[in-house]
């Protein structure tokens, strides 16, 4: 559904994003640091957004202009090209919620399971409510990314060294900003990245659920509030998976016209609001960590 050459609402929005994060790193800062901190994290979670949307080839016909757009690690802990190439993997359907094939994937295979100590099944169940995925669920995905990442090395995998050569020039670029021109010491700058991605864990709390039937694993979040916007509509998560291209202000449209169909789709997997979400797992688990249904030898 592009509009044109240059999909516009998509470019203002990236010059948008760098300017609260810059004006969090300075003035708000300066005004009082908590305000700034926040500023700068909302900023990141727009900025995780935005890299989402220009993997899905937006707002420019050029690729590689797309990526240049939102090459600074404003994160400091995911490669963006590796975010690309694990999210594109994840668009392969039929292994959504796979705990080895779906690259982000919170299910595991109760092998993996039984081979835990005690501690850390206690840890991954209070990761599967959402008060533990906002708390821990950030430290808890960068550790089982890394894991998989230094596999990928060990094996050869040029791809995966080029991603994070690129992700060090990009932190070192974010660092000497922070330092040169904010007024905001890093260990805030760190609390402020740390809150981004806990933001980041309630769009992808329950993206996904095991289902016999892969049109049936992605969700429908009919919100429309501040949330939707930082996340730049994927709440609108299955109609997403169905239509990859589709650019972030176009979903809700798309979604209202095509209702019907899209719920029958993906078998009623549809929650009002994230409102409702809160209410419902807040301190309550919606999915336990074994895959019900994954038999894998």
């Amino acid at each position: 559904m592009r509009k044109g050459p240059v999909e516009w609402p998509t470019v203002a929005l990236i010059f948008l994003c760098y300017a609260v994060w810059l004006l969090g790193l300075t003035v708000a800062a300066s005004i009082w640091l908590p305000l700034g901190m926040l500023a700068v994290a909302i900023s990141i979670a727009l900025h995780a957004s935005l890299q989402h949307e220009i993997i899905h080839g937006h707002p420019f016909p050029i690729q590689r202009l797309n990526e240049a757009f939102v090459f600074p690690a404003l994160n400091l802990v995911i490669p963006f090209e590796r975010f690309r190439d694990t999210h594109l993997a994840h668009h392969r359907d039929a292994n959504l919620t796979d705990p080895y094939d779906d690259p982000e994937s919170n299910f595991l295979s109760n092998r993996d399971w039984e081979a835990l100590p005690s501690w850390a099944r206690s840890v991954l169940r209070f990761n599967n409510t959402l008060l533990g995925r906002l708390l821990v669920g950030p430290f808890i995905s960068q550790i089982a990314f890394l894991r998989g990442e230094v596999r990928l090395l060990r094996g050869g995998e040029t791809a995966v060294l080029r991603g994070w050569a690129l992700h060090g020039v990009g932190v070192g670029l974010v660092l000497w900003v922070v330092h040169s021109v904010g007024a905001m010491p890093f260990w805030a700058y760190l609390i402020a990245a740390y809150l981004a991605l806990s933001i980041l864990k309630i769009r992808t709390f329950l993206e996904h659920r095991a289902h016999d039937k892969y049109r049936g694993r992605s969700v429908i979040i009919e919100d429309r509030g501040i949330l939707a916007f930082l996340f730049l509509n994927n709440n609108f998560h299955a109609l997403h998976h169905m239509h990859p291209s589709v650019a972030w202000y176009d979903l809700p449209v798309l979604y209202a016209r095509t209702k019907a169909r899209v719920l029958t789709c993906n078998e009623g997997y549809v929650y009002r609001s994230y409102g409702q979400i809160f209410r419902a797992y807040f301190l309550r688990a919606k999915d336990e960590v074994v895959h019900p249904l994954w038999h894998r030898d």
